[in-house]
């Protein structure tokens, strides 16, 4: 998940803790992913896992977070997908 997440973050972004898991960060935190005992989540925003419903189908979602089995091939096209698309909704904010 860490490998996938950094293929798709700008080469500036580090990583960081953030509400106790680790996090992307460039102008801000761009996502957030945990190891579990039976999964990995990837926490993008709730709008993205809205903007990517089709796609995240068969997967479990909640309100901000997406969970990967780990019985199951992690789907890393799809989450540097989620993560360039984070990374753009997050250029698009004006900042202060």
């Amino acid at each position: 998940m860490r490998a996938a997440i950094r293929g798709a973050v700008p080469r500036e972004a580090t990583e960081t803790i953030s509400y106790q898991i680790p996090a992307f960060k460039h102008k801000g935190i761009l996502v957030w992913f945990a190891a579990f005992s039976d999964h990995c989540s990837l926490f993008p925003t709730a709008a993205l896992i809205e903007q990517f419903q089709k796609e995240l189908k068969g997967f479990s979602t909640s309100k901000g977070t997406i969970h990967f089995p780990l019985n199951k091939p992690l789907p890393v096209a799809l989450i540097k997908k989620i993560v360039k698309a984070r990374v753009a909704q997050h250029a698009a904010k004006p900042t202060r």
